[in-house]
């Protein structure tokens, strides 16, 4: 696998995949690079939207049946990240990893990317535009919950299918169950994401709040371009963010069953969840969180604490699941 190249496009991800056994970086990393490259595709709004959706299908294409791996040159001289312009220029590359992988595991690494493309190009299809004057919604919440799904809850799904399949101390593991909760775990994340994004989204015509909740508050897409519209749409931010909380504890429920022997699967994930949390709550105090200046993230020294301090206490389900429910107490909706 170009680990280099997974450095270049995401050195937060290549510091978890470091932690994990060896023998599932390969897979995990790879499956990591295909999404990144199918994201890539789809938001590089310097090509034509119709010639970005040749390219991703293209894309799934050599992915489900292994056929011609496409050539993204012209794609790769628009990119304004070196990182992403390289990742589409060795693409080939990373095919050829895949190629190596045992059997089992690249069916699995295929699998997963069918389901996450899938909602990769629901992004393009279904937001028309690029910019705000284009704003369309989600329709449902329904529909957000399958979004979350195709691109997170399924990655949740491969991860528990992987680690039980190379892992011989989750043979015990209630695989159904796992992955079910490993679904919540990726769809909280998501959620998450969603909702710190959620003015840099309206700006480029994508509102992931549901169209039909909006209106029950008296509000369409277009209003919540005025970070003034926070009061009026703060309740179903509130709605989403218990939503999410929801997520959250099927997610920690699931580290916690991880054995104690499993340091590396445990702290890579407790590692999001608490990074996770402490987002939630930055945005859950924020009053403008739909001003398209404020950054919602945390800061780099709160980030090391968490590392730190879960370097200490990931032994102990009884210190994380404390940790985690003195940071959900935090957010008071």
């Amino acid at each position: 696998m170009p680990l280099d190249l997974l450095r270049q496009v995401s050195r937060t991800f290549a510091l978890s995949l470091t932690i994990l056994p060896q023998s599932l970086r390969a897979p995990i990393g790879l499956a990591y690079l295909f999404a990144r490259a199918a994201d890539t595709i789809a938001d590089t709004r310097l090509v034509d939207r119709q010639d970005r959706l040749r390219q991703l299908e293209a894309l799934r294409g050599a992915l489900a049946a292994g056929g011609v791996v496409p050539h993204l040159t012209a794609l790769a001289e628009v990119q304004d990240n070196p990182a992403e312009r390289r990742l589409l220029e060795r693409l080939p590359e990373c095919f050829a990893a895949l190629d190596r992988l045992p059997a089992a595991d690249a069916t699995r690494v295929r699998t997963a990317l069918a389901t996450i493309t899938e909602g990769i190009r629901f992004d393009l299809t279904h937001f028309p535009g690029e910019a705000a004057e284009a704003l369309r919604a989600i329709e449902s919440l329904d529909d957000l919950d399958r979004y979350t799904y195709l691109v997170a809850g399924s990655v949740g799904e491969f991860w528990t299918e992987i680690h039980v399949a190379h892992r011989r101390r989750l043979a015990r593991w209630d695989l159904p169950l796992m992955k079910a909760r490993g679904v919540r775990f990726g769809k909280a994340l998501q959620l998450t994401n969603v909702l710190r994004d959620l003015p840099r989204d309206l700006r480029i015509g994508r509102c992931y709040l549901p169209r039909r909740e909006l209106q029950a508050l008296g509000l369409v897409p277009a209003d919540l371009l005025d970070p003034r519209a926070a009061a009026r749409a703060r309740p179903l931010l509130e709605r989403l963010l218990r939503l999410t909380l929801d997520h959250y504890e099927v997610a920690w429920r699931y580290t916690l069953e991880i054995p104690r022997a499993e340091v590396r699967m445990r702290l890579a994930c407790a590692w999001p969840l608490l990074i996770g949390l402490g987002t939630l709550e930055v945005l859950a105090t924020s009053p403008e969180f739909l001003a398209p200046e404020r950054r919602i993230k945390l800061s780099r020294a709160a980030v090391r604490g968490i590392l730190a301090r879960s370097a200490l206490t990931v032994w102990s389900n009884r210190t994380l699941a404390a940790d985690a429910a003195r940071l959900r107490r935090r957010i008071a909706v």
